[in-house]
């Protein structure tokens, strides 16, 4: 799988292993963000790695923040984006098969290092349910960003 990894200051060292296991499981990892503790606002960061959603340069992102609730926020503002905090492992797998989420946010003052790789395991694991109620769904939310694009 194609996936971009980043977040902001706050999210830079546990980005890191989770790199590193994306990599030996012979994910392609594209970077964004800081490598730093220096201070980054996590919406630019949230505007790239959804961008690469978008345009298709990769398949999901992975987005670490303090508590991941920004990163969440600020990619869930980019239509096209469904974007889920999780800090358990039903949430991480259920995002995906029921609502189709293509960027997972984590709190890097939440959860540990063993336990978000556990997350993005399960988050890559899972995929979008093939049942009509799920897809019809997510069909209405792919609406509703149509029209807040639009403006209505």
């Amino acid at each position: 799988m194609r996936l971009a990894v980043g977040g902001d200051h706050a999210g830079f060292a546990l980005q890191e292993p989770i790199v590193r296991a994306l990599q030996e499981w012979g994910h392609e990892v594209r970077r964004f963000g800081p490598r730093t503790p220096e201070p980054v606002d996590f919406p630019d960061v949230a505007r790239e790695i959804c961008g690469a959603v978008l345009r298709d340069e990769v398949d999901r992102g992975i987005m670490v923040c303090g508590t991941g609730v920004g990163a969440s926020i600020a990619a869930n503002k980019v239509p096209g984006i469904r974007a889920a905090v999780c800090h358990d492992l039903y949430s991480a797998h259920q995002c995906v098969e029921h609502d189709d989420v293509n960027v997972l946010c984590l709190g890097a003052q939440i959860v540990g290092e063993l336990m978000a790789i556990e997350l993005v395991r399960t988050y890559l694991d899972a995929r979008f349910s093939t049942k009509e109620e799920f897809r019809r769904r997510v069909a209405k939310l792919t609406e509703m960003d149509r029209q807040r694009s639009e403006g209505q």
